[in-house]
């Protein structure tokens, strides 16, 4: 149902004639069903920049919240759903929210009364207001989405941490499944570390893995081969007897990659690696010329 100039400016001027009531008994409606999860000048504060931005959109012609008429309108509703959604406000309290216009509107205008003006105004802003609240869910809906959506991507971070256990050695321990989406973040997290640390071994400790199939199994060589394109050799730790098991009925190959039964054995592996490194280095550099 579309809203005609005239029932757009007369319900501009029907709220700007009622407006500190509407806000008055606004205020008093939503603060009721949030039970003091918000404080007074808080929610009166939303409801002034909501009656404000509506009385603005309604009073530039035909009302339309797609309309440019109608962007701060949207920018308002906007932003309560966000705060909304971030404060743990559930999507019932936040329609609740806009909703309550209409039982303010039912009070300051007495619309019991049976006044045909009257009835015909709030019929209007019964319109009017459920395209806000159909709006507001809307965008409440994508806030949630996107807010759990960056929560599971900050646990993914904290579920896959790398510490340097040597100068030269780091170590990523997995805990749990690892999908193709935890993988990626395995990956990157590591390259990154070998990347600002210059060490030239990671130890990939699967010790809190609950099971090793084809598809965890290439996830981890994936990983393996992206550190050896940084230079950095891979060990691979935690091999228990169930899982060297699995491995190999699945047929699971690691080629030359080392592969140990504890985080321990993998660092002195490493440290074997590099003090053997080093002897080798040691042994081919140039001796310095006697002087004649």
């Amino acid at each position: 149902m579309g809203i005609t100039v005239d029932e757009s400016s007369q319900l501009a001027a029907l709220l700007n004639s009622h407006a500190e009531q509407l806000i008055e008994r606004w205020t008093e409606v939503v603060g009721a069903t949030l039970r003091g999860r918000l404080t007074e000048a808080e929610l009166r504060h939303q409801v002034r920049e909501l009656h404000s931005a509506l009385t603005s959109a309604l009073g530039q012609g035909p009302f339309d919240l797609g309309d440019e008429a109608s962007s701060a309108l949207r920018a308002s509703l906007t932003e309560l759903s966000r705060s909304r959604a971030r404060q743990g406000f559930s999507a019932t309290e936040t329609a609740v929210s806009v909703f309550a216009l209409k039982d303010a509107l039912v009070d300051v205008l007495n619309v019991q009364s049976g006044d045909r003006d009257t009835l015909a105004a709030f019929v209007t802003a019964s319109t009017v207001v459920d395209q806000l609240g159909l709006f507001t869910f809307e965008r409440y809906t994508k806030s949630r989405e996107q807010l759990i959506a960056d929560q599971a991507e900050q646990l993914l971070e904290l579920a896959t941490p790398v510490v340097k256990l040597w100068d030269g050695v780091v170590a990523i321990p997995l805990v749990g499944t690892l999908d193709s989406a935890r993988a990626q973040v395995v990956m990157e997290r590591l390259l990154q570390t070998l990347v600002d640390t210059g060490s030239p071994y990671a130890i990939i400790d699967i010790t809190g893995v609950p099971a090793v199939d084809t598809q965890v199994a290439q996830h981890i060589l994936k990983t393996v081969v992206a550190a050896r394109l940084m230079g950095a050799e891979c060990i691979i730790s935690g091999i228990r007897p169930q899982i060297a098991q699995t491995i190999v009925a699945l047929g699971i190959e690691f080629g030359d990659i080392a592969t140990k039964a504890t985080l321990a054995d993998a660092l002195r592996h490493a440290l074997r690696m590099i003090e053997a490194n080093r002897r080798s280095a040691a042994g081919t550099a140039t001796p310095p010329q006697r002087s004649a």
